[in-house]
């Protein structure tokens, strides 16, 4: 069974500040990888599609995914979907099974609206700088959460995960020189050309 307190030292280290959305993260991660029954992923055996956006308040949710289940954007097995919110979906890649976990709404508004932590940072405080006196205990308030206490963990369902073959082959761009992965090669006036190349060739 996986715990988040046995990867929160691991979360901090890699998140690199102490704040309630990472380890809330961690808890979510968990609580899918349990339900789907699987191992953290080493290559790309899972699949997590976050439904998070950028720049919102409780963004440091993902690095928790991110820590338990062993999906990273190096792997290229997570994804961001910009819906903004606070959810997202685990894919066992092999089994094709999979589970959505989101946070309860009444959950987030309380959050929003009454937590001390994002007072702070209303203020403009940067996260590491929040008075110890106020995080600590939050923290400590989420690694005990019960789940049905703030998740929402869906059944286990089907997901037809197709596998996308993993690019090996590289060349150079006529322009700029540099070397790119071929599917990333565009072809314009005879030549191939990188992105920010073809870019600057089509404001010309």
């Amino acid at each position: 069974m996986f715990e988040a307190k046995d990867f929160f030292d691991l979360g901090l280290k890699f998140h690199g500040h102490k704040c309630p959305a990472m380890p809330l993260g961690l808890k979510a991660a968990c609580a899918a990888m349990n339900a789907l029954g699987v191992e953290r992923s080493k290559d790309k055996e899972l699949m997590l599609l976050a439904e998070t956006a950028d720049n919102h308040a409780m963004g440091c949710f993902v690095d928790g995914l991110m820590t338990v289940t062993g999906c990273t954007y190096g792997k290229s097995n997570i994804k961001k979907l910009y819906y903004g919110k606070m959810a997202f979906t685990l894919i066992d890649t092999k089994s094709k099974k999979a589970v959505r976990v989101s946070l309860k709404p009444k959950f987030v508004d309380k959050m929003l609206t009454e937590s001390p932590f994002i007072a702070e940072r209303k203020k403009g405080i940067p996260p590491q700088d929040v008075d110890p006196k106020i995080t600590d205990p939050l923290i400590e308030k989420v690694l005990n959460l019960k789940e049905e206490d703030f998740l929402d963990i869906s059944p286990v369902f089907d997901y037809d995960f197709k596998k996308i073959p993993g690019v090996m082959e590289a060349d150079f761009c006529d322009v700029c020189g540099e070397a790119v992965y071929i599917d990333k090669l565009k072809f314009i006036d005879g030549k191939q050309v990188c992105i920010p190349c073809s870019d600057k060739i089509a404001q010309k």
